[in-house]
């Protein structure tokens, strides 16, 4: 079987209120997806670049909807990427964990219903989290990155990259705001759930696991 690949189609400038990145499209030999890289300044060769591998999602980064956090990391990973003055945002196709729009509205129906995230996805037929990370991890080494400070609150996610082969030097942690029921509701289920490491400041009501009427 042949090794996995990506290709750098094309790449662009692509100057935002953040500063000016380079924004690179990317085929690949495992899905029918094109995904991107945001990037700013020369990362090649260079260790402990600043990184996001934020998967797509269209509700929260497009439409700006408050059922969650990812809107709020994607501006956030460009800003410290801004300040910093070196940085890559990897935009990965994997909307809604990997289950795609449709089931991510369907999900949506049954959190309104009283079941949380993870319990949506598998009433759906679904994985907790479906998501790949192949395919950044070689858009990171397409890039000649050398070692990356990963922008993540996900445990998950750092086990997957440097099982793949990425050298995750330090976690740098994206600190959510709660808004609203909904966002709340679904920032404890990443905490209490998927074992995300974030302070939200809200234990559990009796110290236990998430139940359904306490999480969406």
């Amino acid at each position: 079987m042949a090794q996995p690949s990506v290709d750098r189609t094309s790449c662009a400038r692509v100057p935002n209120r953040y500063g000016e990145f380079q924004l690179c499209l990317f085929s690949n030999s495992l899905d029918d997806k094109e995904h991107l890289a945001f990037v700013m300044g020369d990362v090649a060769g260079r260790d402990d670049v600043l990184v996001r591998v934020h998967s797509e999602c269209f509700t929260g980064d497009v439409l700006g909807l408050q059922r969650c956090d990812c809107g709020e990391q994607l501006d956030r990973s460009m800003e410290m990427i801004g300040e910093a003055g070196l940085g890559v945002v990897v935009y990965m196709r994997q909307e809604g964990r990997g289950i795609g729009l449709a089931d991510k509205l369907r999900a949506y129906v049954l959190q309104d219903q009283g079941h949380d995230t993870v319990e949506a996805n598998l009433l759906l037929g679904h994985q907790a989290d479906a998501r790949d990370y192949t395919v950044a991890a070689l858009i990171l080494q397409d890039l000649g990155i050398r070692s990356i400070r990963l922008m993540t609150n996900n445990p998950a996610k750092i086990d997957d990259l440097t099982r793949l082969g990425i050298t995750v030097r330090s976690r740098v942690a994206i600190e959510p705001r709660l808004v609203n029921q909904s966002n709340r509701k679904y920032l404890l289920t990443k905490v209490h759930r998927m074992n995300h490491l974030m302070d939200i400041g809200e234990p559990l009501a009796g110290g236990g696991s998430l139940g359904r009427a306490a999480s969406h």
